[in-house]
């Protein structure tokens, strides 16, 4: 271990207050101490280590035994949740207080809490799980209708942001059907039409393809009905495909990439294989061919993975 590193562990886990409190926990957890006191002792231990789950689980069990004000630790989570942001224990506790009723503000205001948390990181999966509890636990038409337009808000600061793609999956697939989103077949347009657009800006965003697939999976689309639109992303700019194309034409169905865009994009070649493949279509470029080109040029440090594909395909063909 790093000289500097052991120094720093045997320097935290040597200083006196820090022993002190912890050997202080262990103490009133074997006498089963519940009091004042024992919140004041494991608030230190949390401080020190915020990821002391046998701290958190006391200070629980503590709190409910002496009738403790739950919105005054809801308070105090409020400082630590800003604090220990990255930490599950934070949230979970957080979670068990609104359980147990212990919410001084709305449940939107609890969203604003949590769009604070998330504005200093975007991607902390803990942050986003407690955000889907909120909207799932309090379940208010008010709380869902405002949740889409700050997602979109979301993916216009970064359009790669996988979390917040799949918030948007959840908000609209996961969680039943919403006011407003009764026709099925119009949401699923409507989706498909937003990631299309995304795909459009930023082609090697693999959080947008990831989320088209998972449309189409959840509503049985077949991915061959999204052909012309995978395709001028499988080849090269400036390829063959722009010489057949009329530029004063704008096909808002299947927006074309960005200028600039790199291409080809790997999850664009994948896709129109997996069309390929499902299709049989061997009139058209074998999905075996487009594997072997992310195997050899495109995806190549998939190499083995899309080999072990070729293998397989080839094996069924044979057998």
């Amino acid at each position: 271990m790093n000289q500097a590193l052991t120094q720093l562990l045997r320097s935290f886990i040597l200083k006196p207050a820090n022993k002190d409190a912890t050997d202080y926990f262990r103490g009133v957890v074997k006498a089963g101490e519940m009091s004042e006191r024992v919140l004041t002792l494991t608030e230190s231990v949390i401080r020190m280590n915020p990821a002391h789950y046998s701290a958190w689980q006391y200070r629980y069990r503590t709190l409910l035994a002496i009738n403790a004000p739950l919105d005054e630790e809801l308070e105090l989570m409020d400082e630590l949740a800003e604090k220990f942001l990255k930490n599950y224990q934070v949230w979970h506790h957080r979670r068990l207080l609104l359980q147990r009723g212990a919410l001084a503000k709305t449940p939107a205001a609890e969203l604003a809490f949590i769009a604070r948390g998330l504005s200093y990181d975007a991607k902390n999966y803990h942050t986003w799980a407690y955000r889907q509890w909120i909207l799932a636990y309090f379940n208010q038409d008010a709380l869902w209708e405002g949740e889409m337009r700050y997602i979109e808000n979301m993916l216009e600061d970064d359009v790669r942001n996988n979390s917040a793609w799949h918030h948007r999956f959840f908000v609209v697939f996961s969680n039943g059907v919403r006011k407003g989103d009764e026709d099925r077949e119009d949401t699923i347009r409507r989706e498909v039409s937003f990631t299309k657009e995304k795909i459009a800006l930023a082609p090697n965003n693999a959080s947008a393809w990831n989320y088209l697939r998972g449309v189409l999976e959840h509503s049985d689309t077949p991915f061959a009905s999204l052909r012309e639109f995978v395709l001028p992303y499988t080849v090269p700019a400036h390829s063959s495909l722009d010489d057949v194309r009329d530029d004063s034409v704008v096909d808002l169905e299947n927006p074309r990439p960005s200028p600039g865009a790199d291409l080809p994009c790997p999850a664009a070649i994948e896709f129109l294989a997996d069309i390929h493949e499902a299709v049989g279509d061997l009139q058209l470029i074998s999905f075996r061919q487009l594997w072997k080109s992310l195997a050899d040029e495109h995806d190549t440090i998939r190499k083995r993975y899309w080999e072990h594909r070729i293998s397989e395909a080839q094996a069924s063909r044979d057998s």
